[in-house]
C-alpha cells in the first residue's frame, strides 16, 4: 500500500462532501479521488465537471466494487453510516466517515465489532477539531503539565444563524443540538481532559434548551440553542454550549482549566489581521461557517487517514471514542427532553 497512492471514492456530493472530494482532489499527498458516488444527478455531474471524475456510481454498492479501490469516504446522512460503514469493511475497504458514527448507541457497537473482525483495515470517524493545529499545541501542552491537572472544560458550537431555516427540514434525523453540534465538543472534552491512561468516563449529564427563533423546531423536539454540563468519573466538568442563531458569524472556540493554568482555544475569529477603525468604531470581519474555520483541519484529517491506510502512522480518534461521543450526546439530548439529570452507568 506504502507504494502507490490510496484509490478512494467518496460517497455524499452535498455541502461537506464536496469540500472533501476537492481535498482529496487537489490537496491531500497521496489520495487519488477515482470515483464517486450520490443518488443526486446534479451532484454526479459536478463530480465530472469540476473534478474530471470519470467513474460516477448512483448505487454504493457499484462503487464498492469500483476496481482498485482502496477506501471510501462517507460523507451521506448519519442513518446510513452504520450500515454503509460495514458493507466496506465487508468489501475490504478502508473508510473514513463523517461525523456522529451513528445516532444508535447499538449501532456504534455493531460498526466496532465489525472493524475488530478486520484489523487491517482502518477506520476513522471525522473529529475534525482533533486535527487542528491550535487544539493539537493545546493537547500536547496539557500532556506536558503546562496548566497542571486539567478539571475543567468549557466549549461552544455556534453557527451563524440562517435566515432560510433549511437546517430545520434536517432535524428529523440529526438526533438533536447536542448530537449534531456538540458531539465535536463531547470529543474534544473527553480528549483534553483525559490522561496516558484513557480519556475519563462522563458519569451524569444534565441540558436545557429553547427556541430562541426556530419555533418550527418544537415539531422535532429540538431547540436552536442548548446548555449542558457533563460530570466525569475523575470529578472533572464540562460545559457545552450549542447555537444556531449567532447573528454575527460562526463561532466555536474551548477553554480548559487546570489547577495551575488555563488554556483557551479558537476565542479569535478573524478572518484576517485587518480592522477597520472609523467614526463607527473598531471593527473586523469574522469566520462565516464551520469549515472557514476547520479548512486547514479537514485537509490534516485527511492526511492523517491516508497516512494510517499506507501504514506509516496510527489513528488517534477510535471507534470507542465516536461511541462514547454518541452515548453523552444521547444522555445530553435525554435529559433536556426529561428535564432531569440522567446517570450514564
Amino acid at each position: 500500500m506504502s507504494e502507490h497512492s490510496v484509490r478512494i471514492g467518496i460517497a455524499g456530493l452535498g455541502r461537506l462532501g464536496r469540500r472533501h472530494a476537492e481535498n482529496l482532489a487537489t490537496r491531500v499527498p497521496g489520495a487519488e479521488l477515482v470515483a464517486a458516488c450520490s443518488p443526486v444527478e446534479a451532484e454526479l455531474q459536478w463530480a465530472g465537471t469540476a473534478l474530471g471524475i470519470a467513474h460516477r456510481y448512483r448505487d454504493y454498492g457499484d462503487l464498492l466494487r469500483h476496481p482498485g479501490l482502496d477506501a471510501v469516504f462517507l460523507v451521506t446522512p448519519t442513518t446510513l453510516h452504520p450500515a454503509q460503514i460495514m458493507q466496506a469493511l465487508d468489501a475490504g475497504k478502508h473508510v473514513f466517515c463523517e461525523k456522529p458514527l451513528s445516532l444508535d448507541l447499538a449501532d456504534c457497537e455493531r460498526v466496532q465489532r465489525a472493524a475488530a473482525a478486520r484489523p487491517e483495515l482502518q477506520v476513522l470517524v471525522g473529529f475534525v477539531r482533533r486535527f487542528d493545529a491550535s487544539y493539537r499545541d493545546a493537547q500536547a501542552r496539557i500532556a506536558q503539565g503546562s496548566i497542571g491537572r486539567p478539571f475543567m472544560v468549557r466549549a461552544q458550537t455556534c453557527d451563524r444563524i440562517d435566515p432560510t431555516g433549511a437546517f430545520v427540514a434536517f432535524a428529523a434525523t440529526s438526533g438533536g443540538i447536542f448530537l449534531d453540534c456538540s458531539v465535536h465538543d463531547i470529543d474534544l472534552a473527553r480528549w483534553l481532559l483525559g490522561t496516558p491512561a484513557g480519556a475519563p468516563r462522563a458519569r451524569r449529564v444534565y441540558a436545557v434548551g429553547t427556541n430562541a427563533v426556530y419555533e418550527k423546531l418544537r415539531d422535532y423536539d429540538d431547540v436552536d440553542n442548548g446548555l449542558a454540563i457533563c460530570e466525569f468519573d475523575g470529578g472533572q466538568i464540562a460545559c457545552f454550549y450549542a447555537s444556531r442563531t449567532m447573528p454575527h458569524g460562526h463561532d466555536t472556540w474551548t477553554e480548559v482549566t487546570g489547577t495551575a493554568g488555563r488554556l483557551t482555544i479558537g476565542r479569535d475569529t478573524h478572518v484576517n489581521q485587518v480592522e477597520l477603525s472609523d467614526e463607527r468604531g473598531v471593527r473586523f470581519e469574522v469566520v462565516q461557517d464551520f469549515y472557514a474555520r476547520f479548512a486547514d483541519a479537514f485537509v490534516a484529517e485527511a492526511a492523517a487517514f491516508i497516512e494510517a491506510v499506507r501504514g506509516r502512522t496510527r489513528l488517534a480518534v477510535t471507534l470507542a471514542d465516536a461511541t462514547e461521543a454518541t452515548r453523552i450526546g444521547q444522555a445530553l439530548a435525554r435529559a433536556r427532553r426529561e428535564h432531569r439529570i440522567v446517570e450514564l452507568g
